[in-house]
């Protein structure tokens, strides 16, 4: 039987490496508006994230939000949108994404704590559903899906 790998690379996917931290957590490398950064990723985040503090670093363009962000203990917190960004992971991209904005201190804080690098944000669940993701585990890979 062909491994994983040969089976998706003969369905058009990419293999992404992922960096497995001392909390954990799957990080991942990619850029944003052609600016490359450090994040994790979150299949329970519903949405790609930013720290505040990245904004101006990627070039970002900011509303205000109602959107409210809750996660790692904190919740309702305050948030602001940049919309028409362009992600790249590997060779894998999506131009137009948006991007939720809210203030990272908390979840770097613990990564600091635990001996973790800090990250720039959160890769999350819009994305991997947009890019077809399978995540392997065991080989601590993410396969995303080119568009032909």
């Amino acid at each position: 039987m062909s491994s994983l790998k040969k089976f998706l690379k003969n369905k058009n996917y990419i293999r992404i490496p992922l960096i497995l931290t001392a909390t954990d957590h799957f990080e991942i490398i990619g850029k944003i508006n052609g600016v490359k950064g450090r994040f994790i990723l979150d299949t329970g985040a519903s949405n790609t994230c930013v720290g505040f503090d990245k904004i101006d670093y990627f070039k970002l363009i900011s509303k205000a939000s109602e959107i409210k962000a809750a996660g790692a203990g904190a919740t309702n917190m305050e948030t602001l949108v940049s919309s028409k960004n362009l992600i790249e992971i590997g060779k894998w991209q999506k131009k137009k994404l948006k991007i939720v904005l809210f203030d990272l201190v908390h979840v770097n804080e613990a990564l600091i704590t635990h001996k973790a690098l800090p990250v720039d944000g959160i890769i999350g669940a819009d994305i991997l559903k947009k890019a077809k993701a399978i995540i392997d585990y065991n080989k601590k890979c993410v396969y995303l899906k080119l568009k032909k």
